[in-house]
């Protein structure tokens, strides 16, 4: 079966960090992308971070670019999301995701975001001032 399973979400003060972990089974990381999105209270749900580690490839979303990374422990069936210097507006829920179709631009930039393959359960983040 393949699953995703995040954790690691809370709530941070503005200027904060915080850490989300998804942790993958039932699949081998190099035959997907990978990502992260945020859906934030009354808003669409968007692409915030992907990778396809195969193609050696990452995309970020412009307002997450110098703050967020997207990351594999390669001893581990996890991806990280590492959020530093957060902002009011980085609240939502953030959702893994993974696709064996799409490279990770495509992923992070599908807007039939309901056709990729495998989502995680969804971990809330709230920023605070």
């Amino acid at each position: 079966e393949v699953k995703l399973v995040e954790s690691g979400g809370g709530s941070v003060q503005a200027g904060g960090s915080l850490r989300l972990s998804c942790e993958f089974s039932g699949f081998t990381l190099d035959d997907y992308a990978i990502g992260w999105f945020r859906q934030a209270p009354g808003k669409e749900r968007v692409g915030v971070s992907c990778m396809r580690t195969s193609h050696g490839t990452t995309y970020y979303r412009d307002s997450v670019k110098g703050r967020f990374t997207i990351d594999r422990d390669g001893g581990k069936n996890t991806v990280y999301l590492q959020m530093n210097n957060m902002k009011l507006e980085d609240t939502g829920v953030y959702y893994c995701a993974a696709d064996p179709w799409l490279w990770a631009d495509k992923l992070c930039l599908t807007k039939n975001y309901r056709s990729l393959e495998v989502w995680g359960q969804g971990a809330l983040v709230t920023v605070s001032s």
